[in-house]
């Protein structure tokens, strides 16, 4: 029997009681669902999947994604590999909801564990539903509909830079003109409004000056880090992570340099933020 164990006030659990190497029935799928929706980020321990089987849990939620700008899993080009060695550390350090780039950002995200530090390398995870609910009524209206421009080329700016990025991404650049989503967004599932700006995509808020954009995402990017909206992560082999991309957003801890950590990640085609 599936059950679930809370890790924090405002969001994530562990989930206990099934095999995902072995095929999980309909119900199965349908459970998880639920829990997902409510606890927005689940975790799965000991969970030794194939790119099948894991391919087969994305699945399980929608069509998927592909990522323009990182190498696959040969035979799984919806698998991205997220790989940080000593020789090529990672570079991703901000809060963010993934690909928020595309007119349709992923529903969810499905990441499994292969290699792991002996210590360090934790992800945090932050509640846009608590963060939303959080703000005065007077902010709540101020950012009712706001919308805000997301742009692939701000949150890949170090690669472009480096030698030969441009070129590397030139396609994906193409591929992804900037797109505007709306500040607060409603989940198509829950009906809760949730907060959807992030600092690695998001330039600016459509319709305001500079400074007043500046001023109104710096504020919101502060607070979504706000410790009781989080829960935090421990990985070892073999755990799978699966969260709402929807209302959540999430940090990895790039504390284990030079230790070698690599992640095999499946986004999930979304809705039209709305």
């Amino acid at each position: 029997m599936i059950t679930s164990k809370p890790l924090a006030g405002a969001l994530g659990a562990e989930i206990e009681g099934i095999d995902l190497t072995q095929e999980p029935s309909a119900v199965d799928y349908e459970q998880i669902r639920k829990l997902l929706v409510e606890h927005e980020v689940i975790f799965f321990r000991d969970q030794d999947v194939t790119p099948a089987q894991q391919k087969a849990l994305a699945e399980s939620f929608g069509p998927l994604q592909t990522h323009p700008a990182y190498g696959t899993v040969e035979g799984f080009p919806e698998i991205t590999i997220l790989e940080s060695t000593a020789e090529e550390p990672t570079k991703i350090e901000a809060w963010h909801s993934d690909m928020t780039f595309r007119l349709h950002p992923p529903l969810a995200t499905v990441l499994r564990s292969k290699i792991i530090p002996e210590r360090g390398g934790d992800t945090l995870w932050a509640s846009m539903t608590a963060a939303y609910e959080d703000l005065s009524s007077h902010m709540q209206q101020l950012l009712d509909g706001l919308k805000a421009v997301h742009d692939f080329r701000f949150g890949f700016k170090e690669s472009l830079e480096e030698p030969g990025g441009a070129e590397r991404l030139a396609q994906a650049v193409e591929d992804n003109p900037p797109v505007e989503h709306p500040v607060i967004r409603t989940h198509p599932e829950s009906g809760k409004k949730v907060i959807f700006v992030n600092s690695l995509f998001t330039t600016h808020i459509v319709g305001m000056k500079k400074k007043e954009s500046r001023a109104v995402l710096d504020f919101l990017f502060a607070h979504i880090t706000t410790p009781e909206f989080t829960c935090r992560f421990s990985w070892e082999p073999d755990c799978i992570a699966l969260w709402d991309n929807r209302s959540t957003q999430h940090k990895p801890i790039n504390d284990y340099f030079p230790a070698h950590r690599k992640l095999h990640r499946i986004t999930i085609y979304g809705d039209q933020p709305y």
